[in-house]
């Protein structure tokens, strides 16, 4: 089972295209999907779910669909806030940082982070105007200003300046629609992740497809880089 699942949502403004329905739809419809999956995560056992719901690149977008993002997701939140720490979820956010981002949101953000930060259960990590180049950059300013010398700076030293340090690495991410790009999410964590990418659009992906992926990654031989040794002692081809 992977420990940490991370989970790129794409393929709703395609949903929405092949109805014929505008791209907010397809937003809307992104709702029940993410709400199944945090479910089926927690009943199947991981500990950490990671799901990306706006990039630093999604504010280059209509401002008209920007805007209805940000009701869409405060909405979500304080509609959802209870369910979430009746099943012992701690939420997280990564990313909000955006002078954009409307304040009412941003508190709405801070409360359910103070509401759910006892909860012991699966870790859930929003990451809302996130962007995975913009944290490492953080992390290297953040080196400077603590004045950690050039031979001081190690992985673990860089990862202990990232947002939430004790996030472990992503075992697993799927990213829904078929794509297969990273789209600047979480780079440092992902470093060696194993990847599924199902053709699935996000507002259709329910919780069979989330298993599914599941089994894939446990049927995956995971080397990190090395060789895995031969039942015999020799190391395989």
């Amino acid at each position: 089972m992977p420990r940490h699942v991370a989970c790129v949502m794409d393929g709703n403004g395609r949903w929405a295209a092949q109805r014929s329905l505008p791209r907010t739809s397809g937003h809307r419809a992104a709702e029940t999907t993410a709400i199944d999956v945090i479910e089926a995560a927690r009943a199947a056992g991981v500990e950490w779910l990671s799901m990306y719901a706006f990039s630093t690149e999604n504010w280059g977008r209509p401002s008209a669909e920007v805007d209805y993002l940000m009701r869409l997701v405060r909405r979500v939140v304080r509609k959802h806030a209870p369910l979430l720490h009746a099943r012992g979820i701690r939420c997280r956010f990564l990313g909000v940082t955006d002078p954009r981002i409307p304040p009412a949101l941003a508190r709405d953000f801070a409360d359910l982070m103070t509401l759910t930060g006892d909860n012991r259960g699966l870790t859930l990590t929003v990451a809302f105007d996130h962007g995975g180049r913009r944290d490492i950059v953080e992390a290297a300013r953040s080196l400077i200003r603590d004045g950690v010398p050039a031979d001081g700076v190690t992985e673990q030293t860089f990862a202990a300046h990232l947002p939430f340090p004790d996030t472990p690495d992503v075992d697993l991410v799927i990213r829904t629609s078929g794509e297969q790009r990273i789209s600047n999410f979480m780079l440092w964590q992902v470093a060696y992740a194993e990847w599924v990418f199902p053709p699935v659009l996000w507002p259709d992906f329910r919780a069979p497809h989330f298993l599914e992926c599941l089994h894939a990654y446990r049927q995956r031989e995971r080397r990190f880089g090395g060789v895995p040794p031969h039942p015999n002692g020799e190391l395989r081809s």
